[in-house]
């Protein structure tokens, strides 16, 4: 049974002596840009470094098999969390590195002037930087998505803009400042109708809801350890083991290659060996498997579940008050974003910190959404499983009175 106060005591972040400068009790709403870490995952961490520390894939020796076969253990961790192979994933140090890994081994092979890159305006920057590089290097034409209303990019719109000129149609499964969640399975059917590959960026959706990237049908998929209560500096890259096999790798070095000579001819090993270049981030592997099971011991469905309840409990308490302005109350994730009328959204995050809360505010590295909120800069709440209503309570009662951060430190 799902227990939220018994699955608190698992996290050392948790255990309620955190407090902030003047004595508050630490209220930790920013999931959606890190998660706390259990103390099992800490304890995955340290074990790598206290009983075998050795590289992986460099030693014929007991202490390296050891590392190469917990690796490959939690690659197939990774994969059966999601449904693949385990040929298909790519230890990355995140989502960026995955979707730059993306952009420059697939896009700047594949693309050429004219090809449509299909995008839309509440994309992180992960997913809109590494294609504007790619769009000067090639002469691929970047295109977005109309958003609805509400602000969700929709199957239909998609079929708006797409073209048979379309290549790559890169989207969020759910956004990290709206939070609405696309329909990636619909969206697939309809780039491959046209000929296009579709990449799911799942950074917000993998640590809250059950993926399978076989019904999704999805051509690439790609996740932070971090936001899923693994440790930072680590993820993974999804993709059909046929594109992998196509594309160039972003990094070259050691590890990667069966052989190489003086006139500059390299062979490099299938993948996932192929794009993992260097030593990896192996403390970081073994966390990022132990928090997989956590979560998996949790249930995902549990977690998505709970969040719901969070999301709808909080959106009617703050509903009633009158100096908010929420922009995404219809949402299908944990992530609110608001204002308070009048205040600076860094101003009234310095103020709920005064009472010791913890939540985002600027752009969220999603940038070209700013012309459509009509507002530089929101404060973003973002629940995970470990959070309580008793803490969306003291969220809702610091918002009735915020407003002058300068109260936060001079009264």
């Amino acid at each position: 049974m799902f227990d939220v106060y018994k699955i608190r005591k698992d996290f050392p972040m948790l255990d309620g002596s955190k407090t902030n400068f003047n004595g508050a009790p630490l209220v930790y709403l920013d999931n959606a840009a890190t998660t706390f870490k259990p103390q099992c995952v800490i304890d995955a961490c340290s074990s790598y470094y206290l009983e075998e520390n050795a590289n992986s894939h460099r030693g014929d020796y007991d202490l390296a098999f050891a590392v190469d076969k917990k690796v490959d253990c939690i690659r197939q961790k990774v994969a059966d969390f999601i449904n693949a192979k385990k040929q298909e994933i790519v230890f990355t140090s995140g989502c960026s590195m995955a979707m730059n890994l993306i952009a420059y081994g697939f896009g700047a092979k594949f693309l050429k002037p004219g090809d449509e890159i299909i995008l839309t305006e509440a994309e992180h920057a992960s997913n809109v930087l590494p294609w504007f590089k790619i769009s000067e290097i090639t002469g691929a034409v970047i295109k977005y998505i109309d958003l609805d209303k509400d602000g969700r990019a929709t199957p239909e719109n998609l079929r708006k803009v797409i073209t048979k000129n379309t290549k790559v149609v890169s989207v969020a499964q759910i956004t990290n400042v709206l939070g609405y969640k696309i329909d990636i399975k619909e969206m697939s059917k309809i780039a491959h109708e046209n000929g296009a590959i579709l990449i799911c960026d799942a950074a917000q959706s993998c640590p809250h809801m059950k993926i399978d990237v076989k019904d999704l049908d999805c051509d690439f998929l790609t996740a932070s350890a971090h936001k899923m209560c693994g440790p930072t500096g680590i993820g993974f890259l999804y993709g059909k083991f046929a594109l992998l096999e196509k594309m160039d790798p972003l990094l070259t070095g050691g590890g990667d290659n069966a052989r190489f000579d003086m006139c500059g001819n390299v062979a490099f090993l299938v993948p996932p060996a192929k794009f993992e270049a260097g030593t990896m981030n192996l403390s970081g592997i073994y966390g990022f498997g132990a928090a997989i099971d956590y979560l998996n011991k949790v249930g995902m469905d549990n977690i998505e579940k709970h969040e719901f309840e969070l999301r709808k409990y909080a959106i009617s308490k703050l509903k009633t008050l009158q100096n908010l302005i929420i922009y995404n109350e219809n949402a299908d994730s944990g992530i609110i974003t608001l204002n308070v009328k009048n205040v600076f959204a860094q101003d009234e995050a310095s103020y709920l910190n005064s009472k010791g809360i913890c939540v985002r505010s600027g752009e969220h590295c999603a940038k070209l959404l700013k012309e459509r909120l009509k507002t530089m800069a929101t404060v973003r709440v973002s629940f995970y499983f470990y959070n309580t209503k008793e803490e969306i309570d003291v969220l809702v009662e610091a918002l009735k009175n915020g407003g002058n951060f300068l109260d936060a430190y001079f009264n």
